[in-house]
């Protein structure tokens, strides 16, 4: 399952896949527990694979930051999105150097490790692109 299937629903904890197409929105279903919800096109949806974190130079894309996480914990769960603000910035500052410190927020953080931990923990490890894999296939 690609990036371009999760989602991320404002004011709905942790993550969900995108199941069907509705006439007034969609169907998503939880990683979590695997309940279904509709979802109204005017909730805040946001796609993960759509989702880049702030650095001094450029925007890096969310499934870059996983692959980077994943290198780190040898694709093991990573450290708790409850940790404390210190241990978070140190942490996110080895996955990302270069993030930029007034753009990129502790909450932020949090939301990244999450959702990096709810994938891993449902299997969810593979964080290329979608382009490439189609590439390397037509090979």
């Amino acid at each position: 399952m690609s990036l371009d299937k999760i989602l991320s629903i404002s004011g709905k904890p942790g993550l969900y896949e995108l199941k069907a197409q509705t006439r007034n929105g969609f169907v998503a279903e939880s990683l979590a527990d695997g309940k279904r919800l509709s979802v109204s096109i005017q909730n805040n949806v946001s796609i993960l694979s759509e989702i880049a974190i702030y650095t001094f130079t450029e925007e890096v894309p969310l499934r870059e930051i996983f692959k980077r996480i994943q290198e780190k914990e040898n694709g093991e769960k990573s450290i708790s999105h409850k940790e404390s603000k210190n241990k978070l910035e140190a942490y996110f500052s080895e996955v990302l150097p270069d993030y930029d410190e007034d753009r990129v927020y502790v909450s932020d953080m949090k939301k990244v490790i999450q959702w990096y931990n709810i994938l891993q923990a449902k299997g969810i490890t593979d964080f290329t692109e979608p382009e490439e894999v189609a590439s390397e296939e037509e090979e």
